[in-house]
């Protein structure tokens, strides 16, 4: 009975919650205006939880807040703004002076996921001087998908290597193979002929690591280029499970 009756108070309770839902967006809108960087953070953090374009409207003058932790929090409480105008708002953010608030932002803009952030990623990825942020950039052009961000991502590849920059490299490859899983990206399949043998060298290449092995194979896969086959047949049987098993993945997608 007890259960029931806690049931039926947890259900009354969504049912109601349409109605005061614009009274708590005012009270953390509040927050946001007039309480200290830890309450403005705990409100910045329910506003993203309720995942509404109303939500993230009030969060927007947290975007400008003197606080570099506030205005860090804010970017990823805008993301469910209509795509256009949270790139909008986040797209300044990339130039803060704050590494931190410009990481968030590369991040966040990932999450919208819209095209008009491919450019000033882009951006961001060539210019930035902090290798954190460049590498969120580089997540965040995956995870918008469009091909027109794969010669840019070449470009890491093409870099001479340092060891503080695997991770970047990982990263590049990553977003390579999630562009061209994206719909859009196949679209445009010939925007990936430059890159395929420059994966191809990777996975060959036994002084490299695993991890960039393994991410080679995967985006060898999503690209589909026949090219692949020989190098991913002959990683079938290698040592590292988890490399073999993202070759015979890789393979079976190409023959479909």
């Amino acid at each position: 009975m007890k259960v029931f009756c806690g049931l039926f108070l947890l259900c009354v309770h969504c049912v109601f919650a349409g109605n005061s839902f614009p009274q708590d967006v005012g009270v953390l809108a509040e927050k946001i205006r007039s309480g200290n960087v830890e309450q403005k953070r705990d409100a910045l953090l329910e506003i993203r939880n309720m995942e509404s374009a109303e939500g993230s409207r009030a969060a927007i003058p947290a975007l400008s807040d003197p606080s570099e932790i506030v205005r860090a929090t804010a970017a990823f409480s805008v993301i469910f703004l209509p795509k256009d105008e949270a790139v909008s708002e986040l797209v300044p953010l990339l130039r803060d002076k704050f590494e931190l608030v410009r990481r968030e932002a590369a991040y966040a803009l990932g999450k919208v996921g819209d095209v008009s952030a491919l450019d000033p990623l882009i951006e961001t990825l060539q210019k930035d001087k902090t290798l954190e942020v460049r590498n969120a950039a580089v997540i965040a052009l995956g995870e918008v998908g469009d091909a027109r961000a794969i010669d840019a991502l070449t470009r890491v590849l093409l870099q001479k290597p340092a060891n503080k920059e695997e991770f970047l490299r990982r990263s590049a490859i990553r977003s390579i193979g999630q562009i061209a899983k994206n719909k859009q990206g196949k679209e445009k399949i010939s925007s990936f002929d430059s890159v395929v043998a420059i994966l191809i060298q990777i996975l060959q290449d036994p002084k490299k690591s695993s991890d960039l092995k393994r991410e080679a194979a995967f985006a060898l896969g999503e690209i589909g280029n026949r090219s692949a086959v020989p190098v991913l047949r002959a990683n079938i049987s290698n040592p590292d499970y988890y490399l073999a098993q993202i070759c015979k993945d890789a393979l079976k997608k190409i023959s479909e």
